[in-house]
């Protein structure tokens, strides 16, 4: 640590004060400060959970799961290393607070939803959510227009289909099966929001259970294709200054295709955002004190923003968020987990430049899905 010089010691332990632009990680001190600052995030987030520990819903114990897996692999990575061993021990630290509290957690979820804990069960579970060890690229050329009304989505019946496929229904049904109306269901294209978030999700979860038959035969290229849409939405959310009611799914995106291995996702300016949307006394995410943002006139009625709450979402009387929490910890999770495999040699170093809305969104016609995987082994898009 002596090597790094005091300033840069100072500069780890300091709170952050936002807004300011975050160093390129191709240095050993670049990647140590910018670890450094999602680790004071992710802490005073995990301080959120304990005290709020009885009231955080299933969707927040599972941005946390994500989250244990991804300090787990970057602690992995690091205790070798004099020179970051101190982060790692940080992160170490922050691992053996949260196994218990999530422990606890469950314990609660068994007492206020026993029936939804059961069914998502092994979601929560140490060791369900694997990590990417090839990172994958988008193909823009993929995008497909939004033909899905946001309103024609159902939380009820992906539920069904997502605990289909976990196989935890209560007539003794195996993983990895699916009906036909949940197979159509899940590979419809024209999907937005949550409805394609919740169709990736099948695939991943299909992904941690090891299903590889029939359609799981193809997941990979359904994969390629929501999160190129989910890229585009990404990017039409960063456009319009990531105005309050698109950061949830916006974070949701990034740790949905994170794990997918799509490496286009952890851009520096979008890890500054997700940093600076902290409550910084609370500790959790969720809707600005002054809350006087407004989408623009011109797109507040454009199917891409028609947001829906979801179903079992637990709002606070102090604006936090159960599920702004829980995708904000488990996408900052998954920036840590790229920044350690990010190559220091030759790695690209570059704020992403905006791009405009594909055509493909535009004129109507559907991509195939049969495209050809692009792979680069640990090279995420810082």
């Amino acid at each position: 640590m002596s090597s790094m010089g005091l300033p840069l010691l100072l500069l780890l332990l300091a709170p952050p004060l936002w807004p300011f632009s975050l160093p390129p990680p191709d240095t050993p001190e670049g990647k140590a400060t910018i670890t450094g600052l999602i680790l004071s995030v992710l802490e005073k987030a995990t301080s959120f959970l304990k005290k709020r520990l009885p009231e955080i819903n299933l969707d927040g114990v599972v941005g946390f799961r994500v989250l244990e897996a991804h300090l787990r692999g970057v602690q992995e990575e690091w205790a070798q290393d004099p020179q970051l061993q101190p982060l790692s021990l940080r992160m170490g630290t922050l691992q053996r607070k949260l196994a218990p509290l999530l422990h606890r957690s469950i314990v609660y979820l068994k007492l206020s939803d026993p029936e939804y804990l059961r069914e998502f069960q092994p979601t929560t579970q140490p060791g369900f959510w694997k990590l990417p060890h090839v990172w994958t690229h988008i193909n823009a050329s993929m995008v497909y227009p939004t033909l899905e009304p946001q309103d024609s989505f159902s939380e009820e019946q992906s539920d069904m289909c997502l605990v289909q496929l976990l196989g935890t229904r209560t007539d003794g049904s195996q993983p990895c099966r699916l009906s036909d109306f949940c197979r159509t269901l899940m590979t419809k294209l024209g999907c937005s929001g949550y409805c394609l978030s919740h169709q990736l999700l099948f695939f991943l979860i299909a992904r941690m259970k090891g299903c590889t038959r029939g359609l799981f035969h193809q997941s990979q290229r359904y994969m390629n294709l929501f999160c190129a849409k989910m890229m585009d939405l990404n990017r039409r959310a960063e456009a319009i200054g990531y105005a309050y009611p698109t950061r949830d799914i916006f974070m949701e995106n990034i740790m949905f295709c994170g794990i997918g291995g799509f490496s286009d996702f952890y851009q520096l300016q979008w890890l500054e955002a997700i940093l600076s949307w902290q409550k910084p006394q609370e500790g959790c995410f969720g809707r600005p004190d002054a809350e006087d943002e407004k989408l623009p006139k011109d797109i507040h009625h454009q199917q891409h923003y028609r947001i829906r709450e979801k179903r079992r979402e637990k709002q606070f009387a102090d604006g936090c968020s159960s599920h702004n929490t829980a995708t904000a910890v488990a996408a900052l999770g998954g920036f840590l987990y790229a920044l350690v495999q990010y190559p220091l040699a030759n790695g690209e170093l570059r704020q992403a430049t905006p791009v405009p809305p594909t055509a493909t969104d535009m004129n109507g016609s559907t991509p195939a899905i049969h495209q050809e995987d692009k792979t680069q082994a640990f090279g995420p898009s810082f």
